[in-house]
């Protein structure tokens, strides 16, 4: 049960992973704004649940808030020229208050709300965040995936390889910036929206170092894609949610090996530097 529960939250996690797979495979931007967007779409997620908003009509509304707020943190970094890490920084805290007043209490409740996960379609409850995040995460990367192909998201993908050619050529790199992190920020909010529905509540808190967690998927991902030389948009995609997934069943290997809960922060912190350390460690390697 530990495994499907892993599998079950890495499916909710994989479009995070995906959005900042995004800010730092173009940008080489490491989004801090994640801890906030991704508790904005759980707030956002629980308050409109509870107002008896169709679920299917909750998406929209947390893929603008979680855009709104990473156009925020690219809008401050290229239009103030604030360094993009303090430039998220600043979002992310600013975006904790945002997410108290969104929900009007620490901590909202979803048990007797009708959600994603508790209606009757025909799948097991055990499996259906599985099947039904498994399912959103590849429609958005078939999505994203045409999307990078015309000729914006080309621009942008240039933009970030190289700044000063892209700008040369005619492109606006702080457009593309802001537009890049509003995407990378709304896949961050949907997983707020996919993890509040999966867990039954939202929790002010609940986005706290979560972006170590996406990092350590996204790095997972990076190292999947390295090793089979994978230069195919799709499925390096594809190969971040499988980190997640990855990611995650380490997680619950711990666990089930008796780890006490209140050191998961920490074995996630250690799992990330380890794996940090791994790939530097192969890539000097290769070097020599």
């Amino acid at each position: 049960m530990f495994y499907i529960s892993a599998l079950a939250l890495g499916s909710c996690l994989a479009t995070m992973a995906i959005g900042v797979f995004l800010a730092i495979k173009i940008f080489k931007i490491p989004d801090i704004t994640t801890d906030g967007s991704f508790t904005l779409g759980a707030a956002v997620t629980a308050v409109a649940l509870q107002a008896a908003v169709p679920v299917w009509c909750v998406i929209p509304l947390v893929l603008l808030a979680g855009a709104a707020a990473g156009f925020l943190t690219a809008f401050i970094h290229t239009r103030l020229k604030i360094d993009a890490l303090l430039a998220g920084i600043l979002v992310m805290t600013a975006l904790f208050s945002v997410n108290l007043g969104i929900m009007g209490r620490s901590n909202i409740p979803l048990i007797n709300e009708t959600h994603l996960f508790s209606t009757e379609n025909g799948i097991p409850q055990a499996y259906k965040p599985v099947v039904i995040g498994t399912v959103l995460v590849l429609i958005l990367i078939v999505l994203l995936f045409g999307f990078l192909l015309t000729d914006f998201g080309i621009a942008m993908r240039a933009s970030g390889d190289s700044a000063t050619m892209s700008e040369a050529n005619g492109v606006n790199n702080s457009t593309m910036k802001q537009v890049g992190l509003a995407i990378s920020n709304s896949f961050t909010a949907l997983a707020g929206f996919l993890v509040t529905q999966y867990q039954g509540f939202a929790d002010v808190n609940m986005g706290v170092g979560i972006v170590i967690t996406a990092l350590g998927s996204v790095l997972l991902g990076d190292a999947l894609i390295s090793f089979l030389g994978i230069r195919n948009m799709a499925l390096q995609l594809v190969c971040v949610v499988l980190g997640c997934w990855v990611f995650q069943l380490v997680l619950a290997l711990a666990l089930s090996l008796g780890v006490n809960p209140i050191f998961l922060k920490g074995i996630t912190a250690v799992m990330v530097l380890l794996i940090v350390a791994f790939t530097r460690f192969k890539s000097k390697s290769y070097a020599n």
